[in-house]
């Protein structure tokens, strides 16, 4: 204590440092003392000392966090960013959430995450990987390019859509690209290697499941009609619960094995991946938490999405030391079921074999009582009996387009946010001039050049005075002010939102009669 006094308030290094050798001549394996005395000299700028100091420390306890944060800040000054990045992961592993340490542990993770993928050198990795994949299954794997399509990354597999080849599509200005790029190459290695053992299974969903589901959510159908929301924009609803909740029921179990080998095999793009999941989590809290949402979502779709959810935060938890599964508000009967779930795929990925996988998403989608909603068939019996034929407009499966990583966190409840926030976007401009409406609209293309963050909700505006805009409320808002003052460029603005508006101005219509 008295070494930490002279050493933190007094600028004494030296008088510390004989404080601190006492303490060491009555233990010398006292390594609180011995970090005590690293950050001491870390304090004062000296890594290379700092450092002896703390590695002598980890020697005595390879537990004790503090240790591991500090060695990660002596990594990121020394600019070797994946060991810091790696120091951060496991500070936070050892702390509990509570502790501040442990929230530094979190800041330092982002920041030297994000100076990673500046950096962006790791693209040799998935250039290899999809060599390899090439000649495992015997077909060119090409990646195009693509600003338009709704997700960060999806793949077109050739079989589906009667190709030669496999195709990649993605945007190559999304951060973590290389990620999900990683991922959908990751599912397509998992296919192959199914289909080799003539195991692989097709996920399908058609009418008579579509009819199951609308029939389990009438009440919610019952109350939009109310509203006053036209049968199309309904069905426009309906489809994309039903598209996100099948979506999660295939992706969840199987994504667990694919950022696990991603983790393990590819550590290099482990800051990649935990900003990328990390993102979709946040997509997935605010889908299942949002006020809004909930007013009109079927209650027990919210929770079972939830569920999966909380599946994929237990996860990242485990991987990456963070734990987002509170902001989720989960029950107590929701977060166990998910804690069940893991503990089954834990079980299983001791001895992946291929196709196991499936026996997940066939178990879980059976407990939480939404196994009718699709069906699993093999592929082999399928093509056969289907020779010729596509699957892109057949079936609802994962391996098409309809089923996308970043998709199902969007497709439940976001949606229903929007709407709302773009119907009080119409009640604010309704009795202002075109020329103000242009004035707001360009101030938040101007405030959104770099885009806008979803898990934000500071944004403010000049010309708005005294109101805090969250994420999707500012989109809500962008669309509407262009929609409105200058619809001729609104295309330009490439905002996924033309359902969202058909929706909310049927409402804001049958409000104002």
């Amino acid at each position: 204590m008295m070494g930490n006094i002279f050493s933190r308030f007094k600028n004494d290094i030296s008088t510390a440092m004989k404080y601190y050798d006492q303490s060491l001549k009555v233990n010398p394996n006292d390594f609180i003392v011995i970090t005590n005395i690293g950050g001491s000299l870390l304090g004062q700028g000296k890594l290379v000392e700092a450092k002896k100091y703390f590695e002598h420390s980890l020697e005595i306890n390879k537990d004790y966090p503090n240790t591991h944060y500090a060695l990660g800040i002596i990594a990121e000054k020394e600019n070797n960013l994946q060991t810091a990045f790696q120091y951060s992961i496991i500070a936070a592993k050892l702390c509990k959430p509570q502790d501040q340490l442990y929230q530094n542990s979190l800041k330092q993770a982002f920041e030297v995450s994000e100076r990673l993928i500046q950096e962006n050198k790791e693209t040799a990795i998935v250039k290899n990987y999809l060599h390899k994949l090439e000649f495992d299954c015997d077909k060119q794997i090409e990646l195009v390019e693509d600003s338009k399509i709704a997700t960060a990354a999806k793949i077109e597999f050739a079989e589906n859509y009667n190709l030669e080849k496999h195709i990649l599509k993605y945007k190559p200005s999304y951060p973590t690209i290389q990620h999900l790029i990683l991922h959908e190459l990751v599912h397509l290695d998992f296919v192959i290697q199914a289909r080799k053992e003539k195991v692989n299974l097709l996920f399908l969903s058609n009418s008579e499941n579509k009819e199951g589901f609308l029939s389990s959510i009438k009440s919610t159908i019952e109350l939009l009609t109310k509203k006053g929301i036209q049968k199309e924009a309904i069905h426009n609803y309906t489809q994309a619960l039903f598209e996100g909740i099948n979506h999660q029921i295939y992706n969840t179990p199987i994504d667990l094995f694919i950022e696990d080998l991603i983790y393990n095999e590819y550590p290099e793009l482990r800051s990649y991946q935990f900003l990328s999941i990390y993102t979709f989590i946040q997509e997935g809290i605010r889908a299942v938490t949002d006020p809004k949402t909930l007013e009109v979502a079927p209650t027990d779709l919210i929770s079972k999405s939830k569920i999966y959810n909380l599946v994929t935060a237990l996860h990242y938890k485990d991987l990456f030391g963070f734990d987002l599964t509170s902001q989720f508000k989960p029950t107590p009967k929701e977060l166990e079921q998910s804690k069940k779930f893991l503990s089954e795929y834990s079980d299983l990925k001791l001895n992946k074999q291929p196709a196991i996988e499936y026996e997940l998403v066939k178990n879980w989608a059976k407990v939480l009582h939404l196994d009718k909603y699709f069906s699993l068939v093999s592929e082999d019996i399928y093509r056969a009996e289907n020779q010729n034929s596509s699957l892109e407009d057949e079936t609802r499966n994962e391996e098409v387009e309809m089923f996308q990583f970043q998709r199902s966190q969007e497709i439940i409840g976001t949606n229903m946010a929007v709407v709302t926030y773009m119907v009080d976007a119409l009640q604010y401009f309704e009795k202002m001039s075109q020329d103000n409406i242009k004035k707001i609209a360009v101030e938040i293309a101007l405030l959104g050049a770099k885009g806008f963050r979803t898990d934000k909700n500071d944004y403010t505006l000049s010309s708005i005075p005294n109101t805090q805009f969250s994420g999707y409320k500012i989109l809500a808002y962008y669309y509407i002010s262009w929609k409105l003052a200058l619809p001729e460029m609104l295309p330009q603005l490439q905002l996924p939102f033309n359902d969202e508006y058909k929706v909310a101005y049927t409402m804001y219509a049958k409000g104002k009669k």
